[in-house]
């Protein structure tokens, strides 16, 4: 019985006790590396458990069976993301002189002057899979400064881009940190919705993750679903699907919008402005021209399969609490801006 409590337990309690524990090895300055990939695996074990629990009967040999499963998910998952680094997934965008890595070559910064930013992207494009990367955000007063971390056909603004958004505002020291995230299709956005944090961003790395497959986009931040955009299985001018695109980040001055509307400018004097990124992890259909075979919906990868489709009912739970607490705002709420309900907006997070 105390094994069926122990793997019964939801993800987000175990999250306190993941970071609590990363905390000590940092503040001990032991490698974490190894423990990285240690927690990174057993985030993603949770995460399948739960998705399957609820389908499966609770006997012992059954739970025995996930428990084998998720010994070989761990070795797996090891072997898969220990092999790339920086240099092997990424390729910077500009500003080289901006970017630096940890001696050890498993952190890089990115930082913000008054001259430029910087950024980088993946050299590989994907369409569907699991995205995941660890950030620390920017200390202290950082108005007006944005970090982004997104998917996007095209590196470019381009006019028919698609596009998913992390962006991490800036804010005036003792205010509440802010996340927005936004969906391109065809080169429209406009989807926008902010939340708050519930913890400082900037005190230590968090995950950000994005589950992409032809059903749902799914939003995760230390494996709480933050937002969930649905698509309705037809032709439809608002879920991106068609285009494989590549993961990037980069830090940039928005101080025209980003921090209170635009209320609040950078302080330069407070420059350079640094973020920090590690443990990138990709279990994705990587693009092949023309296409690759695992575009369609074949069931072989865990992110098209039917759990992957729908939120669990643990990841439900999580979700209502987000709904609950930290939307600040949801661009299909906005009847000023969106007098007609957008099509998507009709769609049900929890189907």
């Amino acid at each position: 019985m105390q094994f069926i409590w122990f793997i019964g337990l939801k993800l987000s309690h175990w999250l306190p006790v993941i970071h609590f524990i990363r905390t000590i090895l940092f503040q001990t300055q032991l490698n974490l590396t190894s423990f990285n990939l240690l927690i990174d695996s057993a985030e993603k074990a949770l995460y399948f458990l739960h998705l399957r629990l609820e389908r499966m009967v609770s006997s012992m040999a059954t739970l025995l069976c996930i428990a084998a499963l998720i010994a070989g998910s761990y070795s797996s998952s090891v072997a898969a993301e220990s092999k790339g680094s920086f240099e092997d997934n990424f390729s910077i965008m500009w500003s080289e002189d901006h970017f630096k890595t940890s001696e050890d070559g498993q952190i890089w910064y990115l930082s913000l002057d008054k001259e430029t930013g910087c950024g980088f992207q993946t050299k590989q494009r994907y369409r569907f899979g699991w995205f995941s990367m660890k950030l620390k955000l920017v200390e202290g007063d950082s108005a007006g400064v944005v970090t982004a971390y997104y998917m996007c056909t095209e590196n470019g603004a381009g006019p028919t881009r698609d596009e998913l958004d992390f962006e991490f505002l800036g804010n005036r020291s003792g205010q509440p940190f802010l996340i927005q995230t936004n969906v391109y299709k065809n080169g429209t956005g406009g989807r926008e919705m902010r939340h708050m944090l519930w913890f400082d961003p900037t005190e230590d790395f968090h995950t950000y993750s994005l589950l992409w497959n032809n059903h749902q986009i799914v939003f995760f931040v230390d494996g709480v679903p933050l937002r969930v955009f649905k698509n309705n299985g037809e032709e439809n001018n608002f879920f991106p699907n068609e285009k494989p695109m590549y993961l990037f980040s980069s830090i940039w001055n928005a101080d025209d919008w980003a921090t209170r509307g635009g209320l609040e400018k950078t302080d330069w004097k407070k420059a350079p402005f640094v973020s920090s990124y590690k443990d990138f992890s990709v279990d994705g259909c990587q693009w092949e021209d023309p296409f690759p075979k695992c575009v369609s919906t074949t069931t072989n990868n865990w992110w098209d399969q039917y759990e992957a489709w729908h939120l669990s009912d643990s990841q439900k739970t999580d979700y209502a609490w987000v709904q609950r607490n930290l939307v600040i705002y949801d661009y299909c709420k906005d009847t000023e801006r969106y007098p007609t309900l957008l099509a998507e907006c009709s769609l049900s997070p929890w189907d």
